[in-house]
């Protein structure tokens, strides 16, 4: 069996698993090794009833001493019922699961494990697991595997499949050199692999973790290293022509620059005047006016005869650029152009016509630009927003449709500057890190659970004055499906909660773009007062109107990207709000919050998350989610990665390709991440 081998060749993988697992975005055997578990499940100690804190998963023994009672609310079958040890009792909860009455009986005893939670101030557990002796005394103390998964993909056939590729495969043969693992203390690959599915237990398990997260790390740089060295050669003829049109339209703007931008703006223009390629990082916090330096920079650069990109993440954020960017350029002549994946043909041979014919001067879409069919007149500008929900290899695609283009990357992502100028190593970087003056500051709050029903009543009051609210959906991890159905469901609780007239709507990730993108234009419209989503609304629409995001399990989130979220909100002149909703009240979570409760700049708080993490952190979820990275953390790993780095940057090209001409896995692995052949 080989690494490229399609995952069909395991034995007992079918057509219809196959498709499945494709879902997943598991196609080969290597696919497959590397999806890793987001975290692992350890049966500890039975506690007592009164031991049970909320927030936490407890295992205990309950005796059953009342009958099961089910009701019907809506779409929902609820069981419930209590249980008792000689320490106190406690609710469970059950929901479709009516099966659940003829599984457990009255007058016996069961093991019972799951996340406790306060309902109406009374500790519950919400869909316990039921654990026979048996199982509960074969799996105790054992590290089990949790897989992300999807609709038809168990936890248990991806562990069977893993184990069944592990006994086959020939994992040796480390394509990192001897003197590096021992440098940087580093398992063998082979060990990872095994202990990263499977492992012994927690210290072998962090031990693989290391080894495959510096693996990532230090072929992202050496992609890096690899890139930029390319770049080096790279030297524009013709330097621009400051020209008149970006003083201009500085002039013309309703507001005067921060120093911030004003600082940024000239090495953006000094890159482009000097007769060397830009590669630039532009990195501001959420509302910093990132997206005025965009339309500067698009100006100058129609102004010496050149058409530029502007490519953003989501279909309503390009219509949106695309509207303001033409409404600034009215009066200088310069034309504007969308192109996004769900326009019709025609529409798309139109304008594909006009760029080809170098009738439009500034182009505005989403991946629709890196497409073959889009060809550029001249090409002389590539801008990139949120430039980790592309990736270097789309970076570079767009870069390679005009000869040696410019390239801006905007990005709202909080990321401490030691951890940004490793990360986007081939870029030089400018920071805005001062908000225009007549922002007002979001207020916070952290609250618990109970001060849901007040949360509902603040939200009613914000709609009756016209404005508009986000929640984000409390975080459900076992698949795609079952957050499809938790946001549904949770959506259909807050309907219930507010007034008629407020209409509430949903998005997560199982839609399809074309009803995320409808869902989030009516938002924008005012047409939809509440969004209910998951994280999806992250870098996805501007709305000025909206002035609260309430934020369930708050404590599941990395501080970083509870501020992104927060950043959806506080963009127009009305005062806005952020309600962190907890459902932990323990003192570290308490302490975390806190951070974000007091300050809302994004580079204090993503250096704060930075110190507060440490390696326990590594037992759950990866939280920060940046880059291209499959299991490695910024956040969590930062230590690692300065390792990496350092490791993998001194390497010159010749080096690099001396390295890969001798392991062929190592090859296929760089040549993957820069999208070009060594």
């Amino acid at each position: 069996m080989q690494l490229t081998d399609s995952i069909s060749v395991v034995k007992g993988i079918g057509e219809k698993t196959e498709k499945s697992l494709n879902k997943l975005g598991i196609y080969t055997v290597k696919d497959m090794l590397e999806h890793y578990p987001r975290a692992y499940d350890i049966y500890g100690r039975l506690m007592n009833i009164n031991e049970i804190e909320e927030g936490e998963m407890a295992l205990f023994v309950g005796y059953m001493y009342m009958n099961i009672e089910t009701k019907k609310v809506r779409h929902l079958n609820i069981a419930s019922c209590r249980v008792k040890d000689a320490t106190g009792s406690i609710g469970l909860t059950w929901f479709n699961m009516p099966y659940i009455k003829n599984t457990v009986k009255s007058g016996s005893y069961y093991i019972f494990r799951g996340k406790a939670s306060r309902k109406n101030g009374v500790l519950v557990i919400e869909q316990p697991k039921i654990l026979s002796k048996e199982e509960y005394y074969n799996n105790k103390d054992i590290l089990q595997p949790i897989y992300p998964l999807t609709n038809g993909v168990t936890n248990h056939l991806l562990s069977k499949t893993v184990k069944a590729i592990l006994d086959e495969i020939d994992l040796t043969g480390d394509f990192l050199p001897v003197n590096l693992r021992k440098e940087n203390d580093l398992v063998d690959y082979r060990f990872a692999v095994k202990q990263i599915h499977f492992p012994k237990d927690k210290e072998d398990m962090l031990r693989a973790r290391k080894r495959i997260v510096f693996n990532e790390f230090f072929l992202f740089t050496l992609a890096l290293t690899y890139m930029k060295e390319e770049k080096s050669k790279k030297i524009r003829k013709t330097p621009y022509d400051r020209g008149k049109v970006s003083d201009a339209l500085i002039e013309s703007l309703p507001y005067e620059l921060t120093n911030a931008q004003k600082r940024a703006w000239n090495e953006i223009m000094q890159d482009m005047c000097e007769g060397v390629v830009m590669n630039r990082l532009v990195q501001g916090d959420v509302g910093s006016g990132k997206t005025v330096l965009a339309a500067l920079a698009l100006a100058l650069n129609a102004e010496n005869g050149y058409q530029g990109t502007l490519m953003v993440p989501t279909e309503v954020l390009a219509k949106q650029h695309f509207e303001s960017l033409s409404k600034l350029y009215e009066s200088f002549d310069i034309q504007c152009i969308l192109l996004t994946g769900s326009m019709t043909a025609k529409e798309k041979r139109l304008a594909y016509e006009k760029i080809k014919n170098h009738e439009v001067a500034v182009i505005i879409g989403t991946h629709a630009l890196i497409q073959e069919k889009v060809e550029y007149a001249d090409l002389g500008l590539v801008i990139t927003d949120e430039q980790h929900r592309f990736g270097v290899k789309q970076r570079e695609i767009l870069s390679t449709k005009g000869e040696n283009p410019h390239v801006l990357v905007m990005s709202a992502t909080p990321i401490p500057r030691t951890l940004a100028i490793i990360l986007y190593g081939d870029l030089d970087i400018s920071v805005v890190d001062e908000l225009p003056a007549n922002r007002l500051p979001i207020k916070n709050c952290v609250v618990n659970t109970d001060y849901r029903n007040t949360a509902y009543r603040f939200i009613e009051n914000q709609i009756q004055e016209g404005r508009q609210t986000y929640i984000i959906c409390p975080m459900v991890e076992e698949s795609e499906t079952m957050e499809a159905e938790n946001v549904i469901e949770y959506t259909q609780k807050v309907r219930e909660e507010l007034p008629p007239f407020i209409r509430t709507e949903y998005l997560h990730g199982k839609m399809k773009p074309k009803e995320k993108n409808e869902i989030m234009e009516q938002f924008a419209r005012n047409e939809i007062q509440v969004l209910v989503s998951t994280t999806v609304i992250e870098v996805g629409v501007n709305v000025p109107n909206a002035t609260v995001m309430m934020i369930e399990n708050a404590e599941r989130f990395g501080l970083a990207q509870l501020h992104q979220l927060r950043g959806r909100v506080g963009r127009g002149a009305h005062q806005s709000y952020c309600i962190l909703v907890s459902g932990s009240r323990s003192k570290e979570t308490k302490k975390r919050l806190e951070i974000l409760n007091t300050s809302n700049d994004g580079f204090y708080i993503a250096g704060e998350d930075l110190k507060l993490r440490g390696p326990g952190d590594l037992f759950g979820i990866r939280q920060s989610g940046e880059m291209e990275f499959k299991l490695a953390d910024i956040y969590n790993d930062a230590k690692v990665l300065k390792d990496a780095n350092e490791a993998a940057k001194n390497m010159s090209i010749q080096e690099i390709q001396k390295l890969c001409s001798k392991n062929e896995r190592l090859k296929n692995q760089l040549e993957s991440y820069i999208g070009t052949t060594l």
